[in-house]
């Protein structure tokens, strides 16, 4: 097989002649209107040609044959088989037939042509060895169907030495060579390595010729339909196509030997008998037969004369290895005792170091250890425990009787029943804590982690197991039959290394010609070869037992008894850290009911401070009247004046400190209703407990705006009055919301949401803080105090002195930290624009409260803030679509380019949303404006703190880093009013036991 000049060639061919399941013939399908016009030259010209004379030249000589139909079919003149008949080979098809010579008229030369049809055979395929002649039947009727007059689509491989061509065939989608594969007519063959991908293995052309002799010729006639076969071909001449590359180089278009061939006569007159052309044909085959033969029998007898060279060279080769290795046996017997002594002796140095380092049988030893402590320490879930926890759910139910109670009168019972229950429970809490007490449950908390770790370091990770006594069991089975074992090994080393010094001290006397022999030579030298084969084997063994590592099912133990230890320590792990909790919880509960076992809490305190309180503000009455008195009369002494006022600072200043004695006091009795004494409401409504705790401490009945000496902010009131007044000697804003019975409660609890994220990091927090929420008792107004900083806001500071570059990323980390805090506690700003977001001191960014009066989706459709040309509403809003904090995102992405860009234009596209790439900003800056403004790939607050462009700063304010779910404040469900004493803690300064 020889490569084909281009192997990736693809053709389009169509189908002719079929000699075999894998071999057909076809014709270039590109040729059509030459082929078309030398059809028709061939009708006109052949009727009026001469027949063959003489002896043709067989590479030459082209005829025409004029067939039933009146269809003229080219051929080529192959051989003379008789002086009546030849084989001739039809170019336009490819197939062979034997004619008479009759029938054959020489062509001109002007349409001699080399063979159109060209002869294919199916890549990768070979015909099975046991197919037989039906089979080979049916496979070639079988292709026939699929090829015959169809455009086939062939890709060359490879081309044989008698000029088929290797070829992978398709029709279609199909693909010709798989489905005559599918059907059983051939199978795969594996192509030789040393071929390309475009080659495959050499096929002899001396066999092919056989083959090809050998198979039966099939004659025009022995077709299938050749009536409708022959007139196909006449009807499709014209898209035959010619093709002068499938000739071989040498001329000639088959390959039939010709030394054994004579060409006879052609004349019309001759007549030769069937017989004598049988008999031509046998000798013929009987020829090919024997040179087959003599081919064969020539490489069975180049096959054995190289097997004869291949033996006599392996012979010489096992002599010289048998030399060498007679050679080095002679040389090692020379040598044998000192080999053999010092190989013993490093073995045996070997097995000191061993026995020294005491590595003995170590598999397992820290297991055994573990399952020792385990087993043997193992914690049990103290008794007093069981008692604790069923108090515990008597005591909170009486707790939730006494919170869901309405009724003073019924109240007290409730109480009283709590009381003994609360008792029982303080002396179950004593016995458990004194029986923990009793355990080392901290050391044995340690010792099991300390276990763990180390075990986990040699082990790796523990599988989840079932829990099974029967592992400890066959642990120590194994590992007691283990140790046997080794103390065995080492009984017989030790043995047989006595054996050996006394040998040695007896051959001394042998060798000591002083020594007095009292025993023959022979008898004390011994059998020395059996003692020293001992010693090694005795040797190996024991460092084969202490060195080498455990067979599967070894491990298989192990590993089993290690999953169980493991699980055994979390389970003891996980009931220690439940027995402290108890623990600690009941410490807790201790300290904090001990002062109240015999006397319940009472507000008296509270009710004196407001007493206080209601006395200064009387005092401070009169003498606003008396200012106001002295500054109206006609007579007006500057030093009464100035005396006053003095007085009436020390009066404000003195309520403001009985104020936060107030906060203070109602403090400690949130934390006792919270805790202990959820009936404190109930038994003084005066007090107004419930109001402070469900306002988070923000809300202070104690204030008036009569007390305050207030100042009117025009610059600031555009949207509500604002008035400026001094507390503690800092300037604050007091910010009216006009109130009625429906929002008064939503004021309150907007802003007491608010107040609670601020009170989680408060100054870390980046918000504004509200220092105090009072209600106008004349007008219906809420007023709100919150800090006052003058001229600290984004858009006053940027059009006096815009921030430097710096400064932006110090005060916007600071933004997005307030943000964060926001959506941490399910909060949506809805109003960020640049009036308020503040920049205290140029570096630290706050955000400003918002109107508490609205909702935040109300407050998000209200905000028409544009800045710098862009508009802060995020697009899903202009939408329709709810406020939430990817909108709050969009927002502070818009004041951050806002600060960034400074006076640097840029473009917006058509719903409003600025252009970032075309500006000249820092990459990770630009990057993360990007991401809030254009991408709008929600992120969030706290992925913008991780940004890289802040990585950098080192900031005073660090957010809180803890997550939390972002949801519209509005879907948040009902705060509920304050719980009594679960178990559980509800304050950091109270934990008592859980319920569980």
């Amino acid at each position: 097989m020889n490569e084909e000049p281009n192997c990736s060639r693809v053709e389009e061919v169509v189908g002719s002649y079929v000699e075999d399941p894998l071999t057909f013939w076809a014709q270039n399908s590109t040729k059509n209107q030459e082929l078309l016009k030398l059809s028709c030259t061939l009708a006109e010209v052949c009727p009026q040609s001469n027949s063959v004379f003489g002896v043709p030249n067989l590479s030459k000589i082209y005829g025409g044959r004029f067939s039933e139909d009146k269809c003229w079919y080219r051929c080529k003149v192959q051989k003379t088989i008789s002086d009546e008949k030849c084989l001739v080979t039809y170019i336009d098809y490819g197939n062979k037939e034997i004619l008479s010579r009759s029938q054959i008229v020489e062509l001109p030369m002007s349409l001699q042509f080399p063979n159109v049809a060209k002869r294919y055979r199916l890549w990768g395929l070979q015909i099975p060895a046991d197919q037989n002649v039906v089979q080979l039947d049916q496979g070639r009727k079988f292709l026939g169907n699929l090829i015959f007059e169809k455009g086939i689509r062939v890709h060359h491989k490879a081309t044989y030495q008698d000029g088929t061509i290797s070829a992978q065939a398709r029709f279609d989608n199909v693909d010709i060579g798989e489905e005559v594969a599918k059907k059983g007519y051939a199978e795969r063959c594996v192509p030789s390595s040393s071929l390309s991908g475009c080659e495959e293995k050499r096929m002899d052309n001396g066999s092919f010729m056989a083959r090809s002799i050998k198979s039966p010729i099939p004659l025009w006639g022995q077709r299938p339909n050749p009536s409708v076969f022959s007139k196909t071909k006449g009807r499709h001449s014209g898209r035959m196509t010619l093709d002068s590359r499938t000739e071989h180089p040498s001329g000639n278009h088959a390959a039939f030997p010709k030394d054994k061939l004579t060409l006879g006569d052609f004349s019309l007159g001759s007549n030769v008998s069937l017989e004598k052309i049988k008999q031509d044909q046998k000798l013929i085959e009987e020829n090919e037969k024997l040179k087959l033969e003599k081919e064969v029998l020539l490489g069975n007898y180049k096959k054995l004369e190289l097997e004869v060279e291949q033996a006599a060279l392996k012979l010489q080769q096992e002599k010289e290895k048998s030399m060498k290795s007679l050679e080095h046996l002679e040389n090692s017997l020379q040598t044998y005792v000192g080999t053999k002594m010092k190989t013993l002796a490093s073995k045996v140095e070997i097995l000191k170091e061993v026995r020294q380092a005491k590595v003995s049988f170590h598999f397992g030893d820290d297991l055994l250890d573990a399952v020792k402590v385990v087993t043997e320490g193992c914690l049990t879930m103290p008794s007093s425990l069981n008692d604790l926890e069923k108090i515990w759910v008597e005591y909170n139910l009486a707790q939730e009787k006494i919170q869901s109670c309405q009724s003073a009168e019924e109240g007290k019972d409730l109480i009283a029943r709590r009381n003994e229950v609360r008792q029982k429970l303080y002396n179950a809490v004593e016995v458990f804590v004194l029986e923990v007490d009793e355990l080392s449950l901290s050391q044995r908390l340690k010792t099991l982690k300390q276990l763990s770790g180390s075990l986990e370091a040699a082990y790796g990770e523990a599988e989840e197991v079932p829990d099974s006594s029967e592992i400890f069991q066959q642990f120590y089975d194994w590992k007691h039959g283990k140790q046997e074992e080794f103390n065995c090994i080492r009984t017989g080393t030790d043995a047989s290394l006595q054996i050996l010094v006394v040998w040695f001290s007896n051959i001394i006397k042998v060798f000591d010609p002083a020594a007095e022999m009292s025993l023959c030579s022979e008898e004390l030298v011994g059998n020395v070869d059996e003692i020293l084969e001992k010693i090694e084997l005795n040797v190996s063994k024991e460092l084969e037992v202490s060195l080498v590592e455990q067979e599967d099912a070894d491990k298989e133990i192990i590993l089993s008894t290690y999953n169980q230890v493991q699980q055994k320590i979390h389970s003891e792990e996980k009931l220690i850290k439940i027995v402290l909790s108890k623990y600690g919880s009941s410490i807790e509960f201790k300290q904090q009911t001990g002062e109240w076992l015999n006397e319940n809490p009472n507000v008296d305190h509270l009710l004196s401070i407001k007493k206080t309180l209601k006395s200064l503000k009387a005092q401070l009455r009169w003498k606003l009247v008396e200012k106001s008195n002295l500054e109206e009369s006609d007579e007006v002494s500057e030093s009464e004046i100035s005396k006053v006022k003095d007085e009436i600072i020390g009066l404000r200043d003195d309520i403001f400190q009985k104020i936060y004695r107030e906060q203070e006091e109602y403090e400690k009795l949130n934390n006792l209703v919270q805790n202990l004494f959820p009936e404190l409401p109930l038994l003084h409504p005066e007090a107004g407990i419930l109001k402070y705790m469900n306002s988070s401490g923000l809300l202070t009945l104690s204030l008036e705006r009569d007390l305050l000496d207030t100042h009117p902010m025009r610059k600031l009131s555009s949207k509500r009055p604002l008035v400026c007044s001094q507390v503690d000697g800092q300037k604050v804003l007091l910010k009216a919301y006009p109130i009625d019975v429906e929002t008064e409660p939503k004021i309150i609890k907007r802003a007491a949401r608010y107040h609670r994220a601020w009170k989680e990091a408060k100054e870390e927090s980046g918000l504004l803080p509200l220092k105090f929420l009072f209600l106008c008792k004349s007008d219906p107004l809420a007023y709100l105090i919150i800090p006052y900083y003058p001229e600290a806001s984004l858009s006053v500071i940027q059009s006096s002195a815009p921030l430097t570059s710096e400064e932006v990323l110090k005060v916007m980390r600071g933004v997005a930290c307030g943000l964060h805090t926001l959506h941490k506690a399910n909060i949506v700003h809805g109003a960020l624009h640049q009036n308020n977001v503040f920049a205290l001191n140029r570096e630290q960014g706050v955000v400003g409260d918002f109107d508490f009066t609205k909702s935040v989706n109300q407050r998000a459709s209200m905000n028409s803030m544009v800045v710098g040309g862009m508009n802060l509403i995020a697009p899903e809003l202009k939408l329709g679509q709810p406020a939430s904090p990817s909108s709050d995102m969009y927002a502070y992405g818009c004041l951050f380019l806002w600060l960034c860009a400074q006076n640097e234009k840029f473009e917006t596209n058509e719903d409003g949303v600025p252009e970032v790439d075309e500006l000249h900003l820092d990459d990770g800056v630009k990057s993360l404006l990007s991401s809030l403004i254009c991408s709008r790939n929600s992120v969030t607050a706290e992925q913008v703190l991780s940004a890289e462009c802040f990585l950098h700063l080192k900031m005073t304010v660090s957010p809180d880093s803890k997550k939390g779910s972002l949801c519209d404040e509005e879907k948040e469900p009902e705060e509920k009013p304050p719980q009594p004493c679960d178990g559980k803690a509800k304050n950091e300064k109270a934990v008592p036991i859980s319920r569980a």
